[in-house]
């Protein structure tokens, strides 16, 4: 049991592990602790769905996690993907509220998924930066196109297509995301698919 219960949660290791496809894909096969991670889609295009595989690895090996500002995260999806809800907190209605919400969440769990009502200001931006930096913590802020994050991320996931698959029910969503970024080795542009009728937007 003592191996088991181990303080995977701590901030004692320099990346936090991925699956595949992303971890091919970045130095480390991992996200690096004290980094702001952009998913980027249209409205309905996948990108909730997207933030969640990005999570799911580290969230099966016992790390905590966030969601703030999503009002309804698909929490069967969630579990469909792999992630332990038993180690996800969530903050559906923050309003006016995200950003200190996010702020206290940085506190005490190794990821955060916020969806900003609205394009921060640099202000708020740049406050939550120097917390993720402090803390050691992953945030990964979704946004839509011509409404991002206002300050340079580490990383960028952005969808550029996406189509549903099935024939009598949806059954998967097939994307194109491009992937970039200062912890990229290079850019890429990487199809994938999301397994299950019930992922999200």
């Amino acid at each position: 049991m003592a191996a088991l219960v181990r303080p995977v949660s701590l901030g004692n290791t320099r990346t936090l592990p991925l699956a595949a496809p992303w971890c091919d894909l970045v130095p480390g096969r991992g996200l690096r602790r004290g980094s702001l991670v952009e998913v980027v889609a249209p409205p309905g295009g996948g990108g909730l769905s997207l933030a969640l595989t990005l999570l799911a690895a580290a969230s099966e090996r016992g790390h905590w996690s966030a969601v703030v500002g999503v009002d309804d995260p698909g929490v069967v999806a969630m579990a469909d993907l792999g992630l332990d809800l038993r180690r996800v907190l969530f903050v559906p209605r923050p309003r006016g509220a995200w950003a200190e919400s996010t702020a206290d969440l940085l506190d005490g769990v190794d990821l955060v998924i916020v969806r900003p009502p609205s394009r921060p200001s640099h202000q708020a931006a740049r406050r939550l930066g120097d917390r993720v930096r402090e803390r050691g913590v992953v945030l990964l802020v979704l946004s839509e196109p011509g409404h991002g994050w206002p300050l340079a991320s580490d990383l960028t996931f952005e969808v550029s297509q996406a189509t549903w698959r099935g024939r009598s029910r949806l059954e998967s969503r097939e994307m194109e995301v491009a992937v970039r970024g200062r912890g990229a080795t290079r850019p890429h542009v990487v199809r994938v698919t999301l397994p299950g009728e019930r992922v999200v937007a």
